[in-house]
Formats: C-alpha cells, structure tokens, sequence
C-alpha cells in the first residue's frame, strides 16, 4: 500500500488547459483574488499541452471561461479530497467508534470501495448531502468564481508569482486527482476489487 502511496504523490500532471487570443477574452479571464486580479489564463498553462483549446471554446464563448476555470478548481479540489479518503479508507484508517450506534454499524464496518457508500444508513447519506449543500450555497458559496475563501493554505497567504505558481500547483494536482479517481472507480468496477486488493493482487503496474 506504501508503493501506491509514494508513487501518487510523486506523480506530475499534465495540463490541458484553454489558449486564447488575449484582445477578444482578456477581461473574461481576470478574477479578483482578494483584491488581486489573477489572469486565469497562466494559470494551469503548463507542458506538454501549454495552451490547449481544440474547440475554440475561449474565443466563441470567453464569458462562460469564469465559470468553466471554477467548476475545473472545484472538481479538482473534491477530486483531491476523494483519493486522500480513498488512500486512507483502503489502508484501513478509519474512524473509532460508531457511525449508527441505534444500528450498531461501527466505522470499521463500512467496507473499502465504492460499495462502502451503499452500507452508509439513509440519515448519515443526509447528513452528507445537507453539509455540503450548506459549503456550496453559504460557507463556500459556488458564486465565487475565484476559488478564494480566504482561508490560505493551512493559514499561509501568497502573493505575486508565488501565488501563480501555487495555483498552477493545485490546478496540475486536482487535474492528476480527477483521472486519478476516476481510474480507480473504473478498475474497480470492471475488476470488482477494491484498490488495496488489486495492489496485493498484482494487479496494478507501479511505474
């Protein structure tokens, strides 16, 4: 499980991100973070792909750019959060205690993989919806196109071309996470193993 782990977190991504004619979308791309316009166009511009737009889509639709970079960072960021949980949970890392003590179900119950959500009983699954529901709409509304909530990096602030390259770090790392967990939740649907039993399975080419 520890070869997994190392080679997740040493792999780089490779950046698809959109190029443009900077006249037609230049206003488009700037979003204030906190005060500070970044050009969302450098961010995420990164080899082998550099600035990639196939369907054109920055010169015929600049307006909708804001909201397709958002939903990019917001997907990136669950998809990062979602192979930490799936590393942790197939590791076995799991919470003490009861997650339904009227069901008696303990954390340790709810099995690894994409099954486990399914033993998860009808309350804790609202629970579930009802808190993220609260981030999306009040705590971290979907409305702020710039992805900053002023929370920092574990309190850190950046500025200038430090910023920049934090954020073209975490587009890169939530770009890895989403084919990341998404490759994981095919294998497993199409082995009907978990990620730790296709690792001690030899299953997976570690390179």
């Amino acid at each position: 499980m520890m070869k997994l782990v190392v080679a997740l977190l040493v792999s780089s991504a490779a950046a698809f991100v959109a190029p443009v004619s900077q006249s037609a979308t230049l206003s488009a791309s700037k979003v204030a973070v906190r005060g500070a316009p970044v050009d969302e166009f450098e961010i995420g511009v990164q080899p082998p792909a550099g600035f990639f737009d196939p369907l054109n889509y920055c010169e015929t639709q600049p307006e909708s750019f804001a909201r397709r970079r958002a939903v990019e960072r917001k997907h990136g960021r669950v998809a990062m959060m979602a192979v930490v949980g799936l590393l942790l949970h197939n590791a076995d890392v799991e919470f003490p205690g009861y997650l339904s003590k009227s069901q008696n179900l303990k954390f340790s119950d709810i099995p690894n993989g994409l099954t486990g959500i399914t033993k998860v009983p009808s309350a804790g699954l609202l629970q579930i919806i009802v808190f993220v529901g609260f981030i999306e709409l009040f705590w971290w509304p979907a409305s702020n196109y710039s992805g900053d909530y002023g929370c920092g990096f574990f309190g850190a602030k950046y500025e200038g071309a430090e910023k920049v390259q934090k954020l073209n770090a975490e587009m890169a790392n939530g770009r890895l996470a989403m084919l990341g967990i998404a490759g994981a939740m095919f294998a497993e649907g199409q082995t009907g193993m978990t990620l730790a039993e296709q690792l001690d399975a030899g299953k997976l080419l570690l390179i």
